[in-house]
């Protein structure tokens, strides 16, 4: 007799998806379980038949993803982490406004992955009419399940998006998430789930599972700030954040390929949070195209002042990447080094 395979497992954390209407509005929704199996059995038969088998965890206090924090990342990577070995594949089914915080923070937690983790929500609840909810599991469940996957992604509207390069791109269609400078990892063809080849980590980035999970609470009350540029910005504003001793690290979103303001006093708040031990990096605003820092008088301060180049990087990669590094007992120098180097094909 053939043993049975490996089930996957499905973490349900709350989110859109779930929720019910409710007098004050859509809240979280409980017996989760039950009422996806059941929308699951509404599935023409050959395709019920083709998913495979599943054991659900559900939250006991799912949540609007919009009060997510690094430490419900830390949680839930700790959760994966204990768990993976018994299962062929993961997925999380995640409410849409941090999906893509998480699944980042998810893959600088869980680097060097053997098997699929695949992260999904939906636009509207499980129940409502026209609901995306039943094909993005579907979806996440099939990709899930095919072992050549192994790396955090996101499935959304019959795409597969490497989840370090996922961004949300509009309030509420249905396909909702673009990855802007890296190639989808695969689309759902009919009933299949299609892998590009040569796209994923597995081919790109392979070794041993190094789960690095560290304690994200020191830093959960504002230990990294996202700064974006706007005309007019002062040193006075910049200082009024970085100057906060409780602050260890920031993000700051550029115009164009990397310029600031051509304004010494800014530069020098700048130059006085990086020489004080705070790591500070730079992307664009441009959701599309990468940064390099210098190539324009105006950003060549920039580098000056000890701010390193995020290249490509999406704004959630990128902080997420700034709190999992602070969170270690890593040295300056080590710290920019890993900032730097391509973990998770994050860049």
């Amino acid at each position: 007799m053939t043993a049975a395979a490996p089930s996957l497992l499905v973490l349900y954390t709350g989110g859109t998806l779930g929720m019910v209407e409710t007098s004050h509005g859509l809240a979280p929704g409980g017996d989760f379980e039950a009422r996806l199996r059941g929308a699951l059995d509404t599935l023409p038969p050959a395709r019920r038949a083709a998913l495979p088998a599943f054991t659900l965890l559900e939250s006991p206090s799912p949540i609007d993803s919009s009060a997510a924090t690094p430490v419900d990342w830390q949680c839930l990577a700790r959760e994966i982490a204990a768990r993976y070995r018994d299962h062929a594949g993961i997925v999380v089914l995640h409410g849409t406004d941090t999906l893509a915080w998480t699944a980042s923070s998810l893959a600088f937690q869980l680097q060097g992955l053997d098997r699929p983790l695949v992260t999904t929500g939906a636009m509207r609840p499980l129940e409502a009419d026209g609901s995306d909810a039943l094909a993005n599991v579907e979806t996440a469940l099939r990709f899930a399940a095919t072992p050549a996957l192994q790396e955090v992604a996101i499935a959304f509207a019959g795409k597969l998006l490497r989840g370090v390069r996922t961004r949300k791109w509009h309030t509420s269609a249905p396909d909702a998430f673009e990855s802007p400078n890296y190639p989808l990892l695969g689309e759902r063809v009919d009933d299949d789930a299609v892998l590009y080849p040569g796209r994923g980590l597995e081919v790109q980035q392979r070794g041993a599972p190094r789960f690095e999970l560290p304690d994200y609470a020191p830093l959960a009350e504002g230990g990294v700030a996202r700064l974006v540029l706007w005309p007019g910005i002062t040193a006075r504003q910049v200082a009024a954040w970085l100057d906060d001793d409780r602050l260890r690290g920031a993000l700051l979103e550029t115009w164009g390929g990397g310029n600031l303001p051509d304004d010494p006093a800014l530069l020098g708040v700048l130059a006085r949070a990086s020489g004080e031990g705070k790591l500070l990096a730079a992307i664009s605003q441009c959701p599309r195209g990468s940064i390099a820092i210098g190539s324009y008088a105006a950003g060549r301060g920039l580098a000056d002042a000890g701010v390193l180049c995020g290249e490509s990087m999406t704004p959630e990669a990128a902080l997420a990447k700034l709190v999992h590094l602070l969170a270690q007992p890593l040295d300056d120098a080590e710290r920019r080094r890993r900032f730097l180097t391509p973990l998770v094909g994050e860049r």
